[in-house]
Order: structure tokens, then C-alpha cells, then sequence
């Protein structure tokens, strides 16, 4: 609220003076100086108030000044006599809260500040206050929901309302000028603070919109939106455990619902506390059964837990209460295991066809369509019909690629920007740096190679604990490159070798931190699955010295196609296309047969073909590169009960069989773009063609 110009337009008691108008303008050109020179206002009140005694505009510029000098229990005194026995205008209330606030009289304030919002409940400033003021009283509750009637007030202040139509029109600049120049007038504005946020975040700059959204929260506390968005924007960057901080604050809210507790639960979920999560889902589900997306995200604990019974209940029971849920049917579909039968094919026909009748761009209905299609290339393929599960695939993929963004030429260019960078030389002479942490164990290589496999093998291990696919050392590497695209560097090498062996030891070191949190046992060696690391060897080899880095493949057709087929909840754009995902594999054979010369002996190397032939051996060959003794429990990994995430969750929890190695020869009538893309990387397997080589 802004009342610093304002004056209180009561005249004194008895008849005024006849040169009151005098007093009234010297009055008003004193309120203008309240800001930057006090003293002269509070001089210029003073004389007035000597000719013209209890004139109400003067004591309260008078008090105005007061408190900008650092007296506010003098311009209390004077405010509290201002009005006394009638009803205060808002803008001596609101001084009056200010006044008393600073003075240290927290209930005078929030006295005062209830007074304000009720005569004029669209005034957020003072809705703030108060919720200050009452969380300096202890009255956390009413605190919160002073908060909540705040950002309720905000939503209809005009200017903020233009600046956020600006911003869903996608005009950006006007929008950031319009925020930019109410920050200059109110600099602790929670609600401009939290838009702005958005905004960069909108425009990729998610440093600067974290920044912004936190100190909304800072400012307002029980702004649940701000807090529900600093919660996504944490997930995003990874900041997992002050997400969970966030969200355990967000539940206490006086209005939380439904949609706090899941916003709890999935940060459990990347957290790995299953169990809790899952208890979340009960709890709902027993109140409210009749919740879809609740069974769906049940149906995924289950199916992590390795409760597969449960998982196929959960997500049964998902579309029985909505029948077009494609995502529940995909789940349902990928639990590899799981069989569709002629019902289920039925069914989900029945539901493409009548999403066929809802309008294009209606929200969830491409999602819906695209899992649908996949889940009906599972069944049709389980039923032994090549033709139709192709047919759905392709219609599935297409669809998917339609809505994500892959450009193929772009990433081979990567790639090769990345082998230019570590050469050898480059390798040998950066010497020692980096943190000297053991730990790590990453498995690297295409989704659907066998890496889940080989990291349920490695967590039967004593010394080793399976996590899951962490984005640490990605998010390193993003901040890396983001230094070249803002032009701080002129190529990806010329950045690398900027690294100091300080700088390797601390983002070594980060990279260690940031992974503790997935960490549940004392095992000194952990995994790390996140497939795409393979990009990152170098970097890897710069920063975490004695990691050890296993490198999955997989036949190229059959690695490729079965990632084709697989629907990722999220990344992996580039397995939508069966062109695009053959030029994939060979950027990573490429970059992989750098390495094997630049690095020799860096990475070991797993062929998925000769782990399930001989399966002894290859784990007796992966524990003498890690340093480690064999251990049976390695060849009775499918006994282990840990949490598994990836689509083969419920495959690595059987014995070894040998059924997928060649299950893509049944499509090979439809498989020629990816074999023309492959090339002589399929007909050279396992062997590195010549023209790949260094």
C-alpha cells in the first residue's frame, strides 16, 4: 500500500484558519520529502501544527516522518492519537501497523492491519503485514492464511494481471519490463517476485528464476503456489532434498488437498523412499478410491517394490475407472512380463476410437493416444502378430515424435565437438585432478542394451549398492556447456581446458554430495545407470578419476528396435525414429571407440549377447575390472528385492533367459530405415567398423 503521498483530510476541531489553504499545500510539499528528505517533512508538520494545533493531515505527516527517521514508537504515540474514537482511514492504519511493527507492539499491528483488511480486503500489502506480524506472534496457522488471502487480493490487481497475459501470449520482453518496473516500486513483493520467477524460468535461466521464486517464498511463507513451483523447479535441478523440505511444508498448509500430498509423494519417489510414497497412495485411495491417477501411481511403487500382482491390480484398477488412460494401459503393457489378452485389446481399441471423437489439442488426448498405440503394439505382439504390433508402434512413434524436439545433425555435431575436446594428449597431459572418490560405478550405453542387468548383478554385490539413473553428473555437464552457449567460451574444448585441477576436485566433489542423498546403505561402491553418461566419459575421466565406467551393448538392431518400441517417461527424444535412433547408436560407437584408444582401459565394455550365453564369466571378467572378489550372490541377482525404476524392472527379477537376443528379426520386413541408418555398425557387431575407428 502506498501512503507515503497521502495526507489525512480531516481539519481541526473549531473553525479553520483562513490561511489553511497555505497550510494544506506547504503540508503536501512536505509529503513529497518524506521519502528522501524526513527531516525537512517533519520540520515543515511542526511548524504547522504550531499554527494550526491538532490539524490531522500534519500529525500524520509528522508521524510519517517520525518513522522514517528511526523513531516509530514517537510516530506510533501520534499515530494512535490520530482518530482515536472514530474510524481510521486505511492509510493511517497502515502506517500505523508499520509504526507498530517496528516499535516492537506486534499486537497494536496486528490490530491495526485487521482493521485494514477488513475496510479494504484487496489491499495485499497489508494482507502480507499481517501474516508477518501474526508468524512474529507465534499464530502460524493465521499466518498461512494471511498469506493465502494476499495472493488472493494480488490475483486482481490489474497490473499484475496484464503482465501474466502478456506472458501466457508469449510476449516475454513486455511482460518483463511491465514485472520489472513494479520491482522497482515494490521490491518485496511476493506475487511480482514469484511471476518474474516463472518468467526467466520460461526463458531457460533457471538459476535466476530459483533465486526469485525462494525469495518469494522467504517474503510469504504460506504462498502455496510459489512453494508448489519452487518444489518442480527443485525436482528440475535436481535439489531433491530441499524439494522434500518444501513439500513436507506444503502438506501442513491449511488448504492442502489431494494435489500436495502427490506432489509429497513424487518427490519420495525420486528421493527412492518408495515405501512412503506408497503409503501416500494407500491413505488416499482409502478415503477416495475412485482416483486413477492414485492407482497409476500406486501401480508404479508396486512395480518398483517388485510387488508385480499388486502393480497389475493398481493399474487395472486405473482403467477401470477411466478407460482411456494410456499411460495406465502403457504401464500395465510394459510390465514385460504381463500378457494382453484379446479383452484388453478390445478395450483400448474401444478407447482409441473414442478419443478419435475428442477435439485435437483437448489436454491429455495425444498422450493418451501415442500410450494407447504402444500399449497396443505390446499386445498385438504378445499374440505372435508382427504386422499389427508394428502398425501400432509406428503409430506411436510417430505421434510421440511430433512433440518432442531431436535434431539428429545437431547431436552428431556434439559428439564429435566432444571426441576433438579429450584427445589423447589432452587426456595425458591434464594429469591429476578431480576428486579421488572410488565410489561411483557408471553404466553407460543405450536404454534397453542389458545395463539394467548388469546393475542388478553388480547391487548383489556386498560392497556395491544399485541406485538408479541419476542425473547428476548430466546437470554438471549441462552448466558446463551452457558457459559455451552464452559465449563465455568459443567451443566445448576451449571450456574444458579452462578446468582447473581446484575446479575438477569441487565439481568431483559436488557430483559425490549431490548422489549421497541415493544412497540408503554403508556399501562403499554405488551405481550410477543414467544410460547417456556415455557422452560424458571424458568429462567423467576429468572429475571422478577412479570411477569405473561399464559401457552395455547390445546388437544394434536389437537394442535399437527394442527402444523404439519402448515408450521413456521421459528423455531419450532421439528413440522415436528408426533413422534417428540408428544415427544415435552410431555417434556412441564412434565416440565410445574414441575413448577406447584416447583412454585405453578406461571403460570395460559388457556385450549383452555374451553375458546371457556365459554369465559367469562375464561377471567374473566386470568384478576383476572393478577390483572386486566374485561373489555367488551375483549369478542370483534375481533374488535381490531392490527397488528397480527402469522398464526392465520385472525381467531382471528372472533367471538369465536368451529369448530377446534376436526377437527384432520377427519386424525386419519393417526395419530397413534402421538398417540403412546402422550401416556397417549392424554388420560389423561387436567389432567397431574401420571407418569408426580413430
Amino acid at each position: 500500500m502506498d501512503a507515503a503521498s497521502r495526507t489525512v483530510g480531516t481539519a481541526p476541531a473549531g473553525n479553520a484558519p483562513a490561511h489553511i489553504a497555505d497550510l494544506r499545500a506547504a503540508l503536501d510539499r512536505a509529503a513529497t520529502q518524506l521519502d528522501s528528505q524526513p527531516q525537512a517533512a517533519l520540520d515543515v508538520a511542526e511548524q504547522i501544527l504550531l499554527q494550526a494545533p491538532g490539524l490531522a493531515p500534519a500529525q500524520f505527516v509528522a508521524a510519517q516522518a517520525l518513522r522514517r527517521l528511526g523513531q516509530p514508537g514517537a510516530a506510533l504515540e501520534r499515530l494512535t492519537a490520530l482518530g482515536r474514537g472514530g474510524r481510521r482511514p486505511p492509510m493511517v492504519l497502515w502506517e500505523l501497523a508499520q509504526a507498530a511493527s517496528e516499535a516492537g507492539a506486534g499486537e497494536q499491528a496486528i490490530a491495526a492491519l485487521e482493521d485494514l483488511t477488513r475496510q479494504d480486503p484487496d489491499v495485499a500489502t497489508g494482507w502480507f503485514l499481517l501474516a508477518k506480524e501474526l508468524r512474529k506472534a507465534g499464530r502460524m496457522a493465521d499466518a498461512w492464511r494471511a498469506d493465502l488471502a494476499a495472493v488472493h487480493a494480488a490475483s486482481r490487481d490489474p497490473a499484475l494481471l496484464e503482465a501474466a497475459v502478456a506472458m501466457n501470449q508469449g510476449r516475454l520482453d513486455d511482460s518483463e519490463a511491465m514485472l520489472r518496473a513494479r520491482a522497482e516500486r515494490l521490491p518485496d513483493d511476493p506475487v511480482g517476485t514469484r511471476m518474474l520467477g516463472e518468467l526467466l524460468w520460461r526463458r531457460g535461466d533457471m538459476t535466476e528464476a530459483l533465486r526469485l521464486v525462494e525469495q518469494a517464498v522467504a517474503l510469504a511463507p504460506g504462498f502455496d503456489l510459489a512453494r508448489d513451483f519452487l518444489i518442480r523447479l527443485l525436482m528440475q535441478v535436481n535439489r531433491l532434498p530441499d524439494a522434500l523440505v518444501h513439500a513436507e511444508m506444503l502438506v501442513q498448509s491449511p488448504l492442502a488437498g489431494a494435489g500436495t500430498e502427490l506432489i509429497l509423494a513424487s518427490v519420495l519417489v525420486r528421493l527412492g523412499d518408495q515405501e512412503r510414497a506408497r503409503g501416500i497412495y494407500q491413505r488416499m485411495l482409502a478415503v477416495q478410491p475412485e482416483q486413477p491417477l492414485v492407482w497409476q501411481n500406486l501401480g508404479h511403487i508396486h512395480k518398483t517394490l517388485g510387488a508385480q500382482d499388486e502393480a497389475i491390480a493398481a493399474y487395472r484398477a486405473a482403467v477401470m475407472h477411466q478407460p482411456a488412460m494410456g499411460e495406465a494401459w502403457w504401464s500395465l503393457a510394459n510390465l514385460k512380463t504381463v500378457k494382453l489378452d484379446a479383452a484388453d485389446i478390445a478395450r483400448m481399441e474401444a478407447a482409441l476410437a473414442g478419443l478419435a471423437k475428442v477435439p485435437d489439442g483437448e489436454s491429455g488426448r495425444e498422450e493418451d493416444v501415442f500410450h494407447l498405440h504402444f500399449s497396443l503394439g505390446k499386445a498385438y505382439e504378445d499374440a505372435k502378430d508382427a504386422a499389427q504390433s508394428f502398425h501400432h508402434y509406428d503409430l506411436g512413434n510417430r505421434l510421440r515424435r511430433t512433440m518432442l524436439r531431436h535434431d539428429a545433425d545437431t547431436f552428431a555435431a556434439e559428439a564429435a565437438a566432444t571426441a576433438k575436446a579429450f584427445t589423447a594428449a589432452f587426456i595425458a597431459e591434464a594429469g591429476k585432478g578431480g576428486c579421488p572418490a572410488p565410489d561411483p560405478i557408471f553404466i553407460v550405453g543405450l536404454p534397453r542394451s542389458g545395463s539394467t542387468l548388469i546393475e542388478q548383478i553388480l547391487a548383489s554385490h556386498s560392497a556395491i549398492e544399485g541406485t538408479m539413473e541419476l542425473s547428476e553428473m548430466m546437470v554438471i555437464a549441462s552448466r558446463l556447456q551452457s558457459r559455451v552457449d552464452e559465449g563465455e567460451f568459443a567451443d566445448f574444448a576451449a571450456m574444458i581446458a579452462s578446468l582447473t585441477p581446484a575446479d575438477r576436485l569441487r565439481l568431483g566433489e559436488e557430483y559425490i554430495e549431490r548422489t549421497r542423498v541415493h544412497r540408503k546403505t554403508d556399501r562403499p561402491r554405488f551405481t550410477d545407470k543414467m544410460p547417456n553418461n556415455w557422452q560424458h566419459v571424458g568429462l567423467i575421466r576429468l572429475l571422478l578419476p577412479n570411477a569405473k565406467i561399464i559401457d552395455a551393448r547390445r546388437h544394434p538392431m536389437s537394442c535399437c528396435f527394442s527402444g523404439w518400441k519402448q515408450h521413456f517417461a521421459r528423455g531419450q527424444t532421439f528413440t522415436y525414429d528408426l533413422t534417428e535412433i540408428g544415427r544415435y547408436y552410431c555417434d556412441y560407437v564412434s565416440l565410445m571407440a574414441h575413448y577406447d584408444a584416447a583412454a585405453q582401459g578406461a571403460v570395460h565394455r559388457v556385450i549383452y549377447e555374451q553375458m546371457v550365453a556365459d554369465t559367469e564369466a562375464e561377471v567374473r571378467r566386470v568384478l576383476e575390472y572393478l577390483g572386486l572378489p566374485f561373489e555367488e550372490g551375483c549369478l542370483e541377482f534375481h533374488r535381490n528385492t531392490r527397488a528397480v525404476r527402469t522398464a526392465s524392472s520385472e525381467q531382471v527379477r528372472q533367471p538369465i533367459y536368451t529369448d530377446a537376443v534376436e526377437h527384432w528379426k520377427a519386424y525386419a520386413p519393417w526395419l530397413g530405415p534402421l538398417e540403412t541408418a546402422l550401416g556397417a555398425v549392424a554388420a560389423c557387431y561387436p567389432e567397431v567398423p574401420a571407418v569408426l575407428r580413430p
